[in-house]
């Protein structure tokens, strides 16, 4: 049970309401505590600088005495008051346990026992009086901080709602505004996180999510920052510690694979020849303080040096790949004489490993497998690739030749082993290098199919693979007409794109709603921007936009009769996504762009409310543009866009 308090303590004028605890919690029994203190205890304090009190929590009030006996209090605070409950770790002062209570006022009261079962009652009695109850599973678990921060979604510019949260190592647990259930974040998956330090301030983006998170006191807010940038992921931990990608691999690993797959599978000895080392130290030391913020690029990385940077890193990494020596030693001693058994031996000890080690050891095998399919332009080869990668990836000094025999075994029965031809299921995403043996034209659709057939991976019943392109951080990507000419457009990409074959999430729900169409047209209001606006101080305006069979148009409101912009549907390029530098309200974005003359080129951002109207729109622009360009080539008839 639970409600709405027209005024929270702390609150700023304007705020947004939010649910208080309403349930009576009450808990007694000593503490040590010392003297309050306008700032974050950080100095070492001992037992002398503690003082036993007699505590009591009755009502929604956390009341201390100087004995049990007293009948004066010596000081006093209602919850509500409390911003943030903080675990501090074991043995960080004088008492082996303690915890620390934000109040509103800008004091912070510390408070620590011997004893870990007291304490940890302290904290769940202290927590669940602190939170409502609908978000009791903020302090279900093991955390290290949980309270109330002021938080804006999106591009909001109304007053910050005011929302719950727990943080505990890379987990981040929120209830927002007018939400009944705790969601989870995890920090080392984030896709960026900037800092806004005189604002007292820190925005998240996850998934296309876009959090700001504000604190009422700086000591407070300092702690919630240095909390979230610990859980981010640490370049020298092992490999749960570090940045990962959505498909749990090391955000370096994916940036030196990605990398080389692009710029150096033809090129000849790579992995074994060495780089400079000042820059592979350089580079590494970059990629292990923060991987998501380095960009590799061809003109300032070589292709050895960013092979040996991932060779180093799998070697130093903390516990290797294989979770430590003695997880490793049953991978190096696979007894069976059968290649069958073998791989069923590999494929049990693969599903033993937890799921970072086993989605590393599965992407670098994956690797592997992709350079010796050119070993006749690179010259590496199976064998060739374990004797360098057995002793790397096993953390050995080489001397063993069984740590190459198994990555070679590895590589030879990847397909077996890691049940990608037998599953029918590949990975969602293939980044690819595409190298061409001879300089004819190549539709979209005939560099699909020679993909799918090189990867050995059969369409399934209700599978759409289409051929993308997309831009460098993969916020923005364009399906192909399977009719254009990949080979144009491979040799007329920058730095900054790539191919990408892949399944096409949204195509069965746009061919659901194309059937369903009694009028191929499309109008309602909805966010747009355009790229006029300085950086920074873009903003997103609502508009009437109006789709049909001749022109896109763009109308201040409803009523207009002359539309703001207008672009003819022919001349029209839809990527899915917006650059989430740009600040979009909603991730159901779409940049559409304009080019109907040479020098008249212009980037819309169109921003949707939901999903489903995001896959409404992208698929009235694709009726639309399958039908115009069939026209425009004399084709008369409805071609299939996507094998």
């Amino acid at each position: 049970m639970f409600f709405l308090s027209p005024e929270l303590p702390g609150s700023r004028a304007g705020e947004h309401t939010i649910l208080e605890a309403a349930l009576p919690v009450s808990h007694t029994g000593y503490l040590f505590k010392i003297a309050s203190s306008t700032r974050a205890v950080t100095d070492i304090l001992e037992h002398v600088d503690f003082s036993r009190r007699w505590c009591c929590l009755n009502q929604g009030t956390f009341s201390y005495y100087e004995s049990e006996k007293s009948s004066s209090q010596s000081g006093q605070m209602k919850m509500s008051d409390v911003l943030c409950l903080v675990v501090n770790p074991q043995g960080k002062h004088g008492y082996g346990h303690s915890f620390e209570l934000y109040h509103d006022s800008g004091r912070v009261y510390l408070f620590g026992e011997d004893s870990p079962d007291t304490v940890r009652e302290w904290i769940k009695a202290i927590g669940k009086a602190l939170v409502p109850p609908v978000a009791e599973d903020l302090v279900g678990w093991s955390f290290e901080r949980v309270g109330r921060l002021r938080y804006t979604a999106g591009q909001s510019f109304h007053c910050p709602y005011l929302g719950w949260f727990s943080l505990g190592g890379s987990r981040l647990l929120l209830l927002l505004h007018r939400e009944d259930q705790v969601d989870n974040i995890d920090l080392r998956k984030l896709q960026e996180l900037s800092v806004e330090q005189e604002a007292a301030a820190v925005v998240l983006v996850d998934r296309g999510r876009r959090l700001r998170l504000e604190g009422d006191r700086r000591p407070d807010f300092q702690g919630w920052l240095s909390g979230i940038q610990q859980g981010l992921g640490r370049g020298d931990g092992p490999l749960d510690q570090q940045q990962l990608t959505e498909t749990e691999v090391p955000v370096i690993v994916d940036r030196c694979i990605s990398y080389i797959t692009q710029h150096g599978l033809k090129s000849e000895g790579i992995y074994r020849r060495c780089g400079v080392n000042s820059k592979i130290a350089a580079l590494l030391l970059s990629l292990r303080h923060d991987a998501r913020r380095v960009r590799l690029s061809e003109g300032e990385h070589q292709v050895d040096n960013v092979a040996n940077v991932l060779k180093r890193f799998l070697r130093e990494v903390g516990e290797g790949v294989f979770n430590g020596h003695q997880a490793s030693l049953p991978w190096l001693h696979t007894t069976s004489d059968e290649r069958r058994e073998r791989v069923s031996q590999y494929q049990a000890l693969l599903h033993s490993l937890p799921p970072v080690n086993r989605a590393t050891l599965g992407a670098v095998i994956n690797h592997l497998y992709c350079v010796q399919c050119f070993a006749d332009e690179n010259q590496m080869n199976m064998h060739n690739l374990a004797i360098v990668f057995g002793p790397t990836v096993f953390q050995t000094d080489g001397t063993d030749n069984s740590a190459g025999q198994v990555v070679e075994e590895l590589i030879q029965n990847y397909l077996d082993i890691f049940n990608v031809s037998g599953s029918g299921n590949p990975s969602p995403l293939t980044i690819c290098g595409v190298y061409l043996e001879r300089k004819e034209e190549v539709s979209a659709e005939e560099l699909v199919c020679e993909v799918l057939r090189r990867g050995n991976i059969p369409p399934q019943q209700g599978d759409y693979w289409s051929c993308f392109l997309v831009n460098d951080n993969q916020e923005m990507e364009r399906p192909l007409h399977y009719q254009e000419r990949a080979l144009a457009i491979y040799f007329s990409l920058g730095k900054d794109c790539h191919l990408v074959v892949k399944r096409n999430c949204y195509m069965e729900a746009m061919l659901i709603y194309i059937a369903g169409m009694v009028d191929v047209s499309r109008n309602s209001m909805i966010k747009f921007s355009d790229e006029k606006g300085q950086r920074g101080k873009r903003t997103f305006c609502r508009r009437l936009c109006v789709l049909d069979g001749t022109s896109l148009r763009l109308y201040k409101q409803v009523k207009s009769t002359q539309p703001e912009r207008e672009c003819q549907v022919h001349a029209l390029k839809v990527y899915y996504g917006i650059n989430k530098r740009l600040q979009p309200p909603s991730c159901w974005g779409m940049t559409v762009v304009c080019e109907q003359a040479e020098r008249d080129k212009q980037q819309w951002y169109l921003c949707c409310e939901s999903k489903n109207e995001l896959i409404e729109w992208l698929a009235t622009f694709m009726n639309l543009q399958v039908v115009s360009f069939c026209v425009h080539c004399n084709i008369f008839y409805f071609p299939q866009l996507f094998i």
